[in-house]
């Protein structure tokens, strides 16, 4: 075989759908078929559910589930519906949502490394709860301003990273990661600041904030989230085709029809509503849309049509699991599950970190 053929040969193998490689290290696992997709969607599901059922099961309480179905005046069904349920749903709801936005925004800068926490929309969310716990802890109605609150200052550190990240009207990747890390270094020091002039019962609740916690949510709440979640994800995936053209550059996506710049900023527009809505209710938990994208992303491959509903349910799986942990792990007392993540997810950092920085080297 020629040279010339050899090489059209190996274009056609990385090629998707719409007829180019989908990332710049596709190769045949790659293929989307409808098969591949059910197969691994069908795993996560299993595993999600399986995940819930042993969170819904396992506490520092004793529960019968079956109990708990049979016999509606039974203190299981009570606190099945009244404790578990609900916080179970809310972490499975974070933590699709966390996977989802980590997944796109990797795609976004093409960096695996990114992920909600680092361009620091979830520190202004904090600062945003924080100083509303303080100013308003003797108002009735706090449990609900607390969460507005914190989605309001999400969105504002939304708003001043994507303006401050505009090179000449244009959003310069780079530019967003720095000014997102120089942003998260602020929140933090604003809410140490607060933390060290305020009583020890803030204190507590400023701790527990910035740890994460699934602490008690409403069903009013699971709804918000798990609605602003859902309609983030479908917007995403429907410019999955888009995301997947971006990973081959710039200049080469705009060759093949996408308006780049249009797309990033839906993208880091909807990908902060959904860190706002995750952040509002459960403080900062991180590391999840690092983990979570990253290793589905080497066993599925980076085609954002499988990669972003295979984030969805790992994200919720993952989540719930370190939730679970976070209960149980020193029960009747309560870890943060922020906790949990970090714990995972700094060792997973530093390796990622030296992957990147071998294969940078190779090049």
């Amino acid at each position: 075989m020629s040279g010339a053929a050899s090489r059209q040969t190996r274009r056609s193998e990385g090629a998707g759908e719409s007829g180019v490689s989908v990332h710049p290290e596709a190769s045949a696992h790659d293929y989307l078929t409808p098969a591949r997709v059910a197969a691994a969607l069908a795993i996560l599901g299993a595993i999600l559910a399986a995940t819930m059922l042993a969170a819904l099961a396992c506490g520092s309480a004793h529960l019968s589930l079956v109990t708990a179905m049979r016999d509606a005046a039974s203190p299981d069904r009570a606190i099945l519906m009244g404790v578990r349920m609900p916080r179970v749903m809310m972490g499975a709801a974070v933590g699709a949502a966390l996977a989802v936005v980590g997944a796109a925004l990797q795609a976004l800068v093409r960096n695996p490394l990114a992920e909600g926490g680092i361009l620091g929309i979830s520190g202004g969310g904090a600062f945003g709860a924080v100083l509303a716990m303080i100013l308003f802890s003797r108002f009735a109605g706090v449990d609900a301003i607390v969460p507005a609150a914190a989605f309001g200052a999400a969105l504002f550190s939304t708003f001043a990273v994507y303006r401050l990240a505009q090179v000449d009207g244009r959003l310069e990747p780079l530019t967003l990661l720095l000014i997102g890390v120089i942003f998260n270094a602020f929140w933090g020091a604003a809410i140490m600041l607060i933390n060290s002039v305020v009583n020890f019962y803030f204190t507590h609740s400023i701790l527990f904030w910035l740890m994460g916690s699934f602490e008690a949510p409403t069903w009013r709440e699971v709804a918000i989230v798990a609605a602003l979640g859902l309609g983030g994800f479908a917007i995403l995936m429907g410019r999955a085709r888009d995301l997947n053209l971006l990973s081959l550059g710039d200049e080469e996506a705009t060759h093949l029809g996408v308006e780049v710049d249009p797309l990033r900023r839906t993208v880091f527009v909807v990908t902060s509503v959904m860190i706002g809505a995750a952040v509002s209710v459960s403080g900062i938990i991180t590391f999840v849309g690092l983990i979570v994208p990253h290793v589905l992303r080497s066993m599925l491959g980076p085609d954002h049509r499988l990669l972003l509903p295979a984030a969805l349910l790992g994200g919720a799986a993952f989540t719930v699991a370190a939730d679970l942990i976070a209960r149980i792990a020193i029960a009747p007392a309560e870890l943060p599950v922020g906790a949990i993540t970090a714990l995972c997810g700094g060792p997973f950092f530093i390796y990622v970190l030296r992957q990147e920085g071998r294969r940078a080297a190779v090049l």
